[in-house]
């Protein structure tokens, strides 16, 4: 089992800059795909980014692509998410996430999910 706890969320306003990282403890670290999520008030949890094990390959929702990126230093057991060029609706509260590798990886579903952490605020103001 692995634990994850997420920070660096805040206030930030349209157009800034924020890092957010999701801390594992547990299970080795680089045993897991990693994820981060998103819920905004009144809507489901969306995907917003993936990476693999080495952090060689990764994907993202077409709504962040080319403002977020997303890290793993897995010698600190910490995953990242630079996100840059912030709009008021990328506001939510944004969840790391963890999946046991497993015969197919479907990164978008939250429904694949093995761990999730406790989720930290982000909110952009216009």
């Amino acid at each position: 089992q692995v634990q994850l706890v997420e920070s660096g969320g805040g206030l930030v306003q349209a157009g800034g800059s924020l890092r957010l990282s999701c801390a594992a403890s547990g299970r080795t670290f680089n045993w897991y795909y990693m994820e981060w999520f998103r819920q905004a008030p009144g809507k489901e949890r969306e995907f917003v980014a993936a990476i693999s094990l080495n952090g060689a390959i990764t994907y993202y929702a077409d709504s962040v692509k080319s403002r977020f990126t997303i890290s793993r230093d897995n010698a600190k057991n910490t995953m990242y998410l630079q996100m840059s060029s912030l709009k008021p609706e990328d506001t939510a509260v944004y969840y790391c996430a963890a999946v046991v590798p497993g015969s197919r990886w479907d990164y978008s579903d939250p429904r694949g999910i093995d761990y999730w952490g406790k989720g930290t605020l982000v909110t952009v103001s216009s």
